[in-house]
């Protein structure tokens, strides 16, 4: 019972959450931007790097607003590097954005007398001491952005499927891929604060990635996504309480053999599905 009482929020945290982030992962492999979604977790935790360094409380709302400020301009960065005739990568240039963004924070947190701490959250989040308020107040964010994403949907996979084939460089077009890495950037700047960059990146690529192993339609990759994260999220949590072993870099390696699970299943039992186009 004292086990439980330890993880029922996480657990609930890692059931109601990663759908959202499982969802934006198809989109962002079928862009073939896969570190995205770790160079815009980055730049979340360094604004919040510069409210420590200016006074916030992490948790405060001052922090947060640091952080989405942060945010969005990767998010403009980003879609205004995505060009018809690209001569360098758009991938290329985002992991320069995390390293960049990695590297300021280290120099802006050694100013900090709680600098190698506050690294280490921002890494691997405190998932283990997340409150109920926190949950809710992010699910219900999600639950606007899951929304925003339904009735938008249409234009949103189109915009996914071109991506990287420079066929549209429009005006509108550029405003809508602002607006998908701004909602964007909010589901991932809000699971920062929970579960840090590791765990962030890891539920947004890895059940995408077994997700497209396993299944052709954007409906079913989505279920299996889901169940993908589910599946991790329990299992790693049962160990962590086991084994009394951190609960970030567990669920990350529980996802990473679930990945290894799927390639290999797909690789000797089955051949991998068919790309959707």
């Amino acid at each position: 019972m004292q086990t439980l009482d330890i993880i029922k929020w996480p657990l609930l945290a890692c059931l109601l959450l990663p759908w959202l982030l499982g969802y934006m992962g198809l989109h962002v492999v079928r862009r073939g931007v896969i570190f995205v979604d770790l160079a815009l977790a980055q730049v979340a935790a360094l604004g919040t790097c510069v409210s420590i360094l200016l006074g916030h409380d992490v948790h405060d709302a001052a922090s947060y607003a640091w952080s989405v400020s942060f945010t969005l301009v990767g998010a403009t960065l980003f879609t205004l590097t995505r060009s018809e005739h690209q001569k360098v990568p758009q991938e290329a240039l985002i992991g320069i954005v995390y390293v960049v963004s990695a590297a300021l924070g280290i120099l802006l947190l050694s100013k900090s007398a709680e600098g190698k701490e506050e690294l280490q959250r921002s890494l691997v989040g405190e998932l283990l001491v997340v409150s109920p308020q926190e949950i809710l107040k992010t699910f219900g964010l999600y639950a606007v952005i899951g929304v925003l994403h339904f009735v938008f949907r249409a234009r949103f996979l189109e915009l996914s499927q071109i991506e990287g084939h420079g066929k549209k460089t429009e005006l509108s077009t550029i405003w809508w891929d602002f607006f998908f890495y701004a909602l964007f950037g909010l589901a991932v700047t809000s699971f920062v604060h929970v579960g840090g960059v590791l765990l962030t990146f890891s539920y947004l690529i890895v059940p995408a990635v077994c997700a497209a192993y396993l299944a052709n339609s954007l409906r079913t990759q989505l279920v299996v996504a889901w169940c993908c994260s589910t599946v991790a999220s329990v299992g790693s949590l049962w160990v962590t309480a086991v084994a009394d072993l951190p609960i970030g870099a567990t669920i990350v390696c529980g996802l990473g053999l679930l990945l290894v699970l799927v390639i290999v299943y797909c690789r000797w039992i089955r051949r991998p599905v068919a790309q959707a186009p």
